[in-house]
């Protein structure tokens, strides 16, 4: 059986463009252009005074702006919610305990690129616009786009990929789903936020080339391709300056060359100086005093409230800076369901929950498997489930990201709910968290002290425990199967926010290795039961070089959402045939990533990106460097051949066709991804970059014809003199396959043009 699949990936950005739009993706376009009312927003701003000018662009409350009741202007209602709305706040930062706020939990963000589908990108924002919308925000706080530098990012469970076509290619379904439900994004953190250790302070220190081929695509992306209607500031600097009130970033590219005409909200307390948020491109200041007081914030204090109007009345500054501001801010109001009209939202509803299972089902990677898997139930009679994430829920940590679900599917509930009475379920926890002061840092970088912790909730330094482990070992003993659930967590129990996590906001890992004692406690199992398979979650890899040798399978489940511990269950025992792909480098160790080997990470206040545009994969395969598992990669239950490559040169764009087949014995999808090279160039630029992919489902024995279309930006790059978009003319190779490090299809062409 032969199928014709066509696939636009023209990347109109400089670096890409979506895929062709839905019905529902072209009335975005509509509202982003049509909708907005020019004159009337015109007449309001001439109606207002000054001071209920700055009243609209600060905060008065932790996740509103001002309105102008007297104008019927009303607040702008904000929420976290990068994978769900988070839980309710009232006027000051604290949560409102009795609020209706259950939401649907999605997976998190890297789980959602590592689908590595287009359509669901949307899907996952249409859902998240759909129930912020219900719960009455005007705003999301996401995506979040900053790329995967350093696997001991803190917060890298939230974004998408090391690689910025990718990064782009996801945000832009994503956000248009969000948008066309009325609800704005905020697409964040801009820009070069890629850590989280002394975030307030930093100075990054990176070349231009490296933001505009690097760190800039996503964001580029979110705003040309996805319309975003707004964009948050970070709290870092970048080459000196302030990301959140920085000329070159907001006024010379955002706003300047890509044309943004949506509004730029800081993060909560990134605003540093009046003068530079008035005229370098911050339109609402958010958090800066709750930051300061989390009971008694002076929301007049703000940086742009009566700090701007001194500046303003004095003369320094020009009120139309703040015109501008407020022209940009009910431009969005009309937008989005603040002033414009939309249907009703909907929440917690069961096909919103089906969408965070097939994300799930999608996004998690089978990463090693001789055979072991699937498990056939049929032939088991007791499965011993251990590990003290088979248990654990993660919807409400990790940081601002928290979602209070309507429910959470662990895996062992999932892997039970999936066997039922047919196959003995043994549980032991295996390890237990604690809070080990060598692996934490302050926000200073010194060693966090016991003094400073919570005695009373935390245990320092403490050892595997041991009467877990000989538990755990004996029922792996006389179990026919293991499953191993541990890897990263969000936080501990009894720390402040920010403090002893291992995978959250506000603080980096130190390094990659299995906390709790958990390598030993696989190798331990491994060697008393071959039948194992080992399910890690978290936001990155992990050290794998103790224990991956002897482990005849391993899945990466990420933080798979409310309905991942059914999805683990579907894909363990063969009811769901995985098809994720990393969206990252697994090298082994955090020394071996270009961040750590020749940048640096975290560095002191500044932070030198000395490996420039050599990140993830560029770096590795660049070098001829070795890594566990290579960018792209993931396994399947079949078995697929990539043939019959042809490129073909039309309208200056070059067209890449393939086939892929299905060669194994059951349906399955893949990944026929992209690559291009230029063979020489005036620049060094990396041995291959991702321009393209798309994922097919098929049948055994079926194949399907891509095309994927190229234009010039494809083969481009940012030139370090110039400063601008550079095509060589010269000999480009382009590359075909399933991952980074497997790409048998390979040609050559050359652009003249």
């Amino acid at each position: 059986m032969k199928t014709k699949l066509i696939i636009s990936a023209i990347m109109l950005s400089g670096f890409l463009a979506m895929s062709c739009q839905t019905g529902k993706q072209k009335d975005h376009e509509k509202i982003t252009k049509t909708s907005v009312p020019v004159k009337k927003i015109d007449s309001l701003l001439s109606l207002m005074t000054l001071d209920e000018k700055l009243g609209m662009i600060h905060a008065n409350s932790s996740f509103t702006s001002g309105g102008m009741a007297r104008l019927g202007i009303p607040e702008l209602v904000m929420s976290d919610g990068p994978h769900g709305v988070r839980h309710e706040h009232g006027r000051g930062w604290f949560a409102l305990e009795d609020a209706d706020d259950k939401a649907t939990y999605l997976p998190v963000g890297i789980c959602l690129a590592s689908t590595w589908n287009r359509e669901l990108g949307y899907k996952y924002g249409e859902v998240l616009g759909n129930e912020a919308k219900e719960r009455g925000k005007n705003v999301i706080l996401g995506p979040g786009v900053n790329i995967i530098r350093s696997p001991l990012n803190g917060r890298n469970f939230e974004y998408l990929s090391e690689d910025p076509y990718l990064t782009a290619e996801m945000a832009v379904g994503y956000i248009k789903g969000v948008q066309d439900q009325g609800i704005a994004t905020c697409v964040k953190h801009y820009a070069a936020n890629n850590q989280e250790t002394d975030r307030h302070n930093i100075d990054v220190i990176v070349s231009k080339r490296a933001l505009n081929e690097i760190y800039f695509p996503g964001f580029k992306a979110a705003v040309q391709q996805g319309g975003a209607w707004s964009i948050m500031g970070a709290y870092n600097k970048v080459n000196g300056q302030y990301t959140t009130h920085h000329k070159y970033l907001n006024n010379e590219i955002l706003k300047g060359e890509w044309g943004f005409d949506g509004v730029v909200i800081s993060d909560w307390g990134s605003v540093n100086d009046t003068r530079e948020a008035l005229i370098y491109g911050t339109d609402i200041e958010m958090g800066t005093e709750l930051v300061k007081s989390f009971h008694n914030p002076d929301y007049d204090d703000f940086y742009l409230a009566r700090h701007a109007k001194k500046m303003i009345e004095s003369g320094e500054i020009e009120e139309e800076y703040v015109d501008d501001k407020v022209r940009r801010i009910l431009k969005l109001m009309y937008r989005s369901t603040a002033l414009g009209r939309h249907e009703p939202g909907k929440r917690n509803v069961p096909e919103h929950q089906q969408l965070a299972l097939k994300v799930a089902q999608e996004g998690i990677v089978l990463l090693k498997n001789d055979g072991l898997l699937p498990l056939d139930k049929n032939k088991l009679r007791t499965v011993a489930v251990i590990g003290h994430n088979a248990t654990r829920l993660f919807a409400e940590r990790g940081g601002s990201s928290q979602v209070k679900p309507l429910y959470e599917i662990t895996p062992l509930e999932g892997i039970k709910n999936l066997l039922g009475d047919d196959v003995e379920v043994l549980y032991a926890e295996g390890y237990e968290p604690y809070y080990d002061e060598s692996l934490f840092r302050d926000a200073s970088g010194e060693a966090a002290s016991q003094s400073r912790a919570n005695k009373k909730n935390v245990e320092v330094a403490k050892k595997a425990n041991q009467g877990l482990i000989r538990d755990a070992i004996a029922l792996a003993q006389k179990a026919d199967a293991v499953i191993f659930v541990g890897g990263w967590i969000h936080g501990h129990e009894g720390m402040p926010w920010g403090k002893g996590t291992y995978d959250a906001e506000a603080r980096d890992k130190l390094n990659m290795k299995l906390p709790f004692g958990q390598e030993d406690l696989i190798s331990e199992i491994n060697l008393v039961n071959r039948n194992t398979v080992v399910v890690l979650k978290g936001g990155s890899n992990v050290e794998m070089n103790n224990w991956l040798p002897e482990t005849r399978a391993y899945l990466h489940a990420w933080y798979a959402g409310m309905e991942g511990g059914t999805a683990i269950a579907q894909i363990l025992f063969g009811e769901i045939n995985p098809s994720g792909k990393l969206p990252m480098t697994f090298a082994n160790s955090h020394l071996d990533y270009p961040s750590h080997s020749i940048g640096e990470f975290p560095g002191n206040k500044t932070v030198q990106y000395t490996e420039d545009i050599y990140v993830g994969y560029r770096y590795f395969d660049t070098q001829g460097k070795e890594v566990t598992f290579p960018f792209g990669f993931g396994l399947s239950y079949t078995s697929f051949e990539f043939s019959d490559l042809k490129l073909t040169q039309m309208d200056n764009k070059v067209l890449v066709e393939c086939t892929v087949t299905n060669t194994g014995s059951r349906s399955g999808a893949e990944v026929a991804q992209i690559y291009v090279h230029q063979m020489e160039a005036s620049v060094d630029r990396p041995v291959k970059e991702l321009k393209g992919f798309e994922k097919v489902m098929l049948e055994p024995g079926e194949s399907t014809n891509i095309t994927i279309e190229l234009d010039k930006s494809a083969f481009s790059f940012y030139h370090p003199e110039k400063l601008e978009w550079t095509l060589e003319p010269g000999v480009f190779e382009i590359r075909a396959g399933s991952a980074s490090n497997h790409l048998p299809l390979k040609g050559i062409v050359e652009i003249d043009y």
